[in-house]
């Protein structure tokens, strides 16, 4: 992100939070002896986590309209998308921009196996599939609350969670049609129990606030059989080792270049791009340069008529860097992507965004495009060349058609929403 608007950190956010959430507990406890109304207090989540959000927002609009990297700006979103968290869910609402900041800008241009280790140790991923909460049956934790149960204390509900484990092999590494089983997902819930995020209270107890915090209290001890493979670590060890063989797998691979194929080159992939983008994958290891190259190198990528629809997100990004505007309000980014039908950071599920013409090429959503284009045209017309900017921004694959409907038009606002919404720009 630009130096010029620096975001704060994931784990200072997540600490403003808990201080929140404390005085608010304690305004809650006091008011409610004198006034039961009052009680519920406000939500303390979004007072903390609004301004990070919007802030988040307007960041990845300034960096989308000004890089000077447009490839490599693509590719984080692209692998925001894959590992989506959504910023609906309250406890993520001010943490979803922190994963793509922290865990995939610095490893994008790097290896899988480092993207992934760092994606699945954040805190917004961790917070988000609820991890924390997962309890090995025979952990520490577990033990003791059955010790105090037998002494007639209350016991308190503990159990694995299998959110992130399921979600790892099914849209973040194999792929659903990769090769395990249910009894896979669940011998990998139990070797990452433990995986948490430091600065609770009671059993989370310990660790930086905000940051990632192994808790050994938590995990299910013992060697595990995971996809035939027996895994004999202790600890932490025992779930950064299955993430390592993985990040190495052919179904990984196939899933991996299945997906840049579908972004990059087609809604339907071309297997042999699939194919090429694979065999990159795993004879450099999950390089992701050579990976890169070999999706550059691949001639189905470079075809006359350009074949993806843009999202909303592509189509807003697109105009913002032909018209050379950066947003400065983030207001106004905001309302643009609530429009539009692609609220930033908020895919919705584990799954992202789709990636398909079918999901956004829908009449309902065609006409709010026209309403924003003709909204940023009437803005950002004056100085304006509407020809010379179909020229810069669409070189060779302006139309005839479009260049003289931009020449009839009856003003420059008009011709420029025109351009906006013309069959080719509509494309990338």
């Amino acid at each position: 992100m630009s130096s010029a608007n620096p975001l704060t950190r994931s784990d200072m956010i997540y600490t403003a939070l808990i201080a929140a959430r404390e005085e608010r507990q304690m305004q809650r406890q006091a008011t409610a002896r004198t006034d039961p109304a009052d009680a519920k207090g406000v939500n303390a989540v979004r007072e903390v986590y609004q301004p990070h959000y919007r802030a988040q927002v307007l960041a990845r609009a300034q960096s989308a309209a000004t890089t000077d990297r447009a490839f490599a700006e693509r590719l984080v979103y692209f692998w925001s998308n894959h590992f989506a968290v959504s910023a609906d869910k309250g406890a993520v609402f001010g943490l979803a921009g922190t994963l793509e900041n922290e865990a995939v800008r610095p490893h994008v241009n790097g290896r899988f196996i480092d993207m992934l280790t760092a994606v699945e140790q954040h805190p917004a991923m961790i917070a988000f599939l609820d991890n924390q909460y997962s309890v090995g049956k025979d952990s520490d934790a577990a033990r003791k609350a059955e010790r105090r149960f037998a002494a007639g204390q209350p016991q308190r509900q503990f159990g694995i969670n299998e959110n992130l484990a399921r979600e790892i092999l099914e849209l973040h590494t194999l792929g659903v049609n990769g090769g395990y089983t249910q009894a896979d997902v669940t011998s990998f819930a139990q070797i990452i129990t433990g995986w948490s995020i430091g600065g609770g209270r009671g059993r989370l107890a310990g660790g930086a606030p905000g940051q990632f915090y192994f808790r050994e209290n938590l995990h299910e001890p013992g060697a595990k059989t995971f996809l035939g493979k027996t895994y004999n670590q202790s600890g932490r060890a025992q779930g950064d080792a299955v993430l390592a063989d993985l990040a190495r797998h052919p179904s990984t691979a196939h899933f991996i270049a299945t997906k840049l194929a579908r972004h990059f080159v087609a809604d339907d992939p071309p297997a042999p791009v699939v194919d090429r983008l694979a065999k990159a994958f795993l004879k450099y290891d999950g390089d992701l340069p050579h990976v890169y190259a070999a999706l550059i190198d691949s001639p189905e990528a470079w075809q006359a008529e350009a074949q993806k629809f843009k999202s909303p997100q592509d189509f807003v990004f697109s105009s913002l860097r032909s018209l050379n505007v950066s947003p400065q309000r983030p207001e106004e980014v905001v309302r643009s992507f609530e429009l539009l039908g692609q609220r930033q950071y908020t895919p919705g599920s584990p799954a992202g965004w789709p990636d398909s013409a079918k999901s956004w090429d829908g009449a309902d959503a065609l006409m709010h495009r026209v309403l924003w284009a003709s909204q940023l045209a009437a803005r950002f017309d004056a100085g304006t060349d509407p020809l010379a900017l179909a020229t810069s921004s669409l070189g060779s694959y302006a139309r005839g058609e479009t260049l003289t409907a931009l020449r009839r038009a009856a003003s420059s606002a008009q011709a420029l929403a025109l351009l906006l919404m013309s069959p080719e720009f509509q494309r990338r």
